[in-house]
């Protein structure tokens, strides 16, 4: 069965370049060129991964993804000329797992919408080994792999699917180093050279969430030339 991959954007040039490429991929594309039809489109076709543009009419790219993520964990990759740091962790802070900035090269789009589907597909099938819940407690923090939540001093921390998916590998492995490679590949399953960013993103929206100073952390550790570790306590 064909993955359906949805395409929200205004440029119509750049929807029938993608769905061209998408479709010579073998993947069954469906489109919009404004937030609210994609929003539509979205409960209609029930896409397996979105590829979203910030600056549409209707409802920002951003919007539409807030709107997916109430009822929806499917993989969200947004598409846009904002290439400034603060859009790209508003970007991640709100639910995309992936932010691509243009220009792009539409192979780079491919390989990285397999890369998400393969993730999802590994962990739907690593999902009915999950018997009981399972706590991770390291400090003050407490990651619930059941109920896939964080809570610290018993407080809830709302936490994106990739951020989950940081702190699972990293408090699950205690002292140990992991390279940016090393995380990037786990969570989404392959690393291109243009991702180095994204991580840093990722690690600085986690350190804010649940470092008392995000400034000198004392959980979440950076290996200066190596990587990051979560720190035992």
């Amino acid at each position: 069965m064909e993955n359906k991959i949805m395409i929200a954007e205004d440029d119509p040039d750049i929807v029938e370049l993608l769905r061209l490429y998408l479709d010579n991929a073998g993947f069954d594309v469906c489109y919009a060129y404004d937030g609210l039809s994609a929003l539509k489109l979205f409960g209609q076709e029930r896409p397996d991964i979105v590829i979203a543009d910030i600056m549409m009419p209707g409802i920002t790219g951003f919007e539409l993804t807030k709107r997916i993520r109430e009822t929806s964990g499917v993989p969200i990759i947004i598409l846009s000329a904002k290439k400034l740091d603060s859009d790209k962790i508003l970007g991640l802070d709100i639910g995309a797992d992936d932010y691509v900035t243009k220009p792009f090269n539409p192979l780079e789009i491919i390989a990285r919408v397999k890369a998400q589907l393969r993730r999802v597909n590994k962990l739907s099938h690593m999902e009915p080994e999950k018997i009981s819940p399972d706590v991770i407690k390291i400090g003050a923090l407490a990651l619930d792999t059941k109920a896939l939540t964080l809570t610290k001093n018993g407080e809830d921390i709302p936490i994106t699917p990739t951020e989950y998916k940081i702190l699972a590998m990293l408090m699950e492995n205690p002292g140990r180093v992991f390279t940016r490679v090393q995380i990037y590949e786990r969570i989404n399953g392959e690393y291109f050279g243009s991702d180095d960013n994204t991580m840093m993103v990722h690690i600085s929206k986690l350190r804010d969430k649940i470092e008392d100073d995000s400034k000198k952390p004392e959980y979440l550790k950076t290996i200066r030339g190596l990587g990051y570790k979560f720190e035992k306590r």
